[in-house]
């Protein structure tokens, strides 16, 4: 090749390195420009604002079992016999809380299983209740359908005290061909859940799934194939129904809370990768569910299983109401931890605190003063006459994304407008509470946003 000619390839395969650099530059900004909207599966969940969270496990009738400290030891299955079981008893509880789904855990970290599973022995079929014949996720689905609730299943994947396995899912001895069988186990029992009780509303992963990469199994190609479009908690990397951990057992989500991230989840599912409050601007949509048990964190397990003498450590209404405020009121879906104790029964006093948790809610929020909406960066709403203002809830329309990023809400006071709240994200639905001001109306003024922004509802209470 002469000189000239050389000169000639150096140059071309320079343009088209700067061409092919050029390409991928462009094509990462348009993907970054696109518009980032829910599925269908998280808009609906998103509605459904309330859930229940159900724990039902050996420690009820063995308080002292730990399964990290024997790992040879299992509680006999002689001691589970819950004579006054009543699942219909328990979906009537979650509905008069004011929740529209639940989620039975039916699998804990003990590794007993509450349905007749046939990976192994250690489940409802070997147990004096109904002498074995019994299956209590079939009669929990039963009950939801029975009720209109909709239904979901917990199955830790990570922990599991019976076949010696430890958080993140590995079994303990670190031998390999261990670690096969007990793969193939959780697939023949995530197979059997998702499988044989229809469809679920939400499935959920506690800890989140141990990667291919890592040593688990493929979890997103199963729950593709039978429940593709169940809401996934802390679900495998790809799956397009994840929702996220907002970093604690309290109720409480961060603010603001975007239901946008950077990632869904981290690549074994614990939470997204940057940060707890979202990103505006994220690439995925997936949004976060708070929850935390009834029952106090410093009773028996964090809260989450029932143990006797406890029903003074309940948490209080006006906790209630403020976790309320601070879960669905910033974005998030509430999700109640609730007991069941020895009887197989939600207790007497949990179900009462429960019951008077709903009509709170109902009575503070079913019906409003006055309520709008609109298009636009301002919103105004007349009140029919002056009212004394506890709360004013301000909804975007999510199918069409998260496009408020800053906001003020004004009063109007004896003719004046004063500053009753300022803030970023909205959201699903966003609860300004509001210090009993005497108001004739109230306006939004979107101040920031990456759109048109567009309210579903602005009402006041």
């Amino acid at each position: 090749m002469n000189e000239k000619l050389q000169k000639q390839y150096i140059m071309r395969k320079i343009r088209i390195s700067v061409i092919t650099v050029l390409s991928a530059f462009f094509l990462v900004q348009i993907l970054s420009a696109q518009k980032v909207l829910p599925s269908e599966a998280q808009i609906k969940w998103a509605e459904s604002e309330i859930g229940v969270l159900i724990h039902f496990d050996m420690p009820v009738f063995e308080p002292s079992y730990d399964f990290r400290k024997d790992w040879n030891y299992h509680p006999d299955l002689s001691i589970f016999n819950p004579k006054e079981l009543d699942t219909d008893q328990w979906i009537r509880s979650a509905k008069a809380a004011g929740a529209t789904y639940v989620v039975l855990v039916a699998k804990h970290c003990s590794g007993f299983s509450l349905w007749p599973t046939k990976a192994h022995e250690y489940s409802v079929k070997n147990v004096p209740w109904k002498n074995g014949k019994g299956d209590i996720v079939g009669d929990f689905i039963a009950s939801c359908k029975k009720y209109g609730v909709k239904p979901g299943i917990y199955a830790s994947t990570t922990a599991n005290g019976y076949l010696k396995v430890d958080n993140p899912g590995k079994v303990v001895s670190g031998n390999q061909e261990e670690q096969k069988k007990y793969n193939e186990i959780v697939k023949m029992q995530l197979t059997e859940l998702w499988s044989q009780y229809g469809d679920l509303f939400e499935v959920w992963f506690d800890g989140g799934v141990l990667p291919v990469e890592k040593g688990g199994f493929d979890v997103l190609a199963l729950l593709k194939k039978h429940q593709p479009d169940a809401i996934a908690f802390q679900g495998p990397f790809g799956y397009e129904n994840n929702i996220r951990w907002v970093g604690n057992e309290e109720g409480v989500a961060p603010y603001p809370c975007w239901s946008r991230a950077d990632s869904t989840t981290s690549a074994s599912g614990v939470i997204e990768i940057k940060g707890l409050n979202g990103n505006p601007e994220g690439l995925f949509w997936c949004p976060g569910e708070s929850d935390f048990p009834l029952r106090l964190n410093s009773s028996f397990q964090g809260g989450w299983f029932w143990h006797k003498d406890q029903d003074n450590k309940m948490r209080s209404l006006d906790e209630l109401l403020d976790k309320y405020c601070k879960s669905v009121g910033r974005n998030t879906n509430m999700l109640l931890g609730v007991v069941i104790d020895d009887r197989g029964l939600v207790p007497d006093a949990d179900v009462k605190r429960m019951t008077e948790f709903g009509e709170l809610i109902s009575g503070s929020f079913g019906k409003s003063l006055a309520n709008t909406e609109g298009k636009g960066n301002e919103i105004n709403l007349k009140l029919p006459a002056t009212r004394e203002l506890s709360y004013v809830v301000i909804m975007e329309d999510i199918a069409k994304g998260e496009n408020i990023r800053e906001y003020k809400l004004s009063g109007l006071i004896d003719g004046k407008w004063k500053v009753l709240a300022t803030g970023s994200c909205i959201g699903h639905k966003r609860i300004e509470k509001i210090n009993k001001e005497k108001c004739s109306a109230v306006k939004l003024e979107v101040i920031k946003s990456a759109g048109v922004p567009v309210i579903k509802s602005m009402a006041c209470y």
